[in-house]
């Protein structure tokens, strides 16, 4: 979770943006809208939600890895949060 104030609001704006984008998408499934629109509005959804997820992963490394005692533990924890959120 990002600790100052400004990287938490940023992350709550972006969610915010997430929600209008899936209740636009929801509207447009609901009207029967074509598929190319809806592929498009699901590309920008899978772009935001990457984009917050790299800010979050980016805090985290800098505020719970940032100061490792041991260099090989760091590069295992860095290299599962990776390969766990990169799926």
């Amino acid at each position: 979770m990002p600790n100052s104030p400004e990287d938490r609001r940023k992350a709550v704006a972006r969610v915010r943006r997430i929600r209008g984008q899936a209740e636009a998408l929801e509207r447009a499934l609901e009207a029967g809208d074509d598929c190319a629109p809806i592929l498009q509005q699901l590309a920008a959804m899978r772009g935001a939600v990457n984009g917050l997820m790299a800010e979050v992963m980016a805090a985290h490394i800098r505020d719970e890895l940032a100061a490792p005692d041991d260099p090989e533990a760091l590069a295992r924890d860095l290299t599962a949060l990776v390969r766990s959120y990169l799926r």
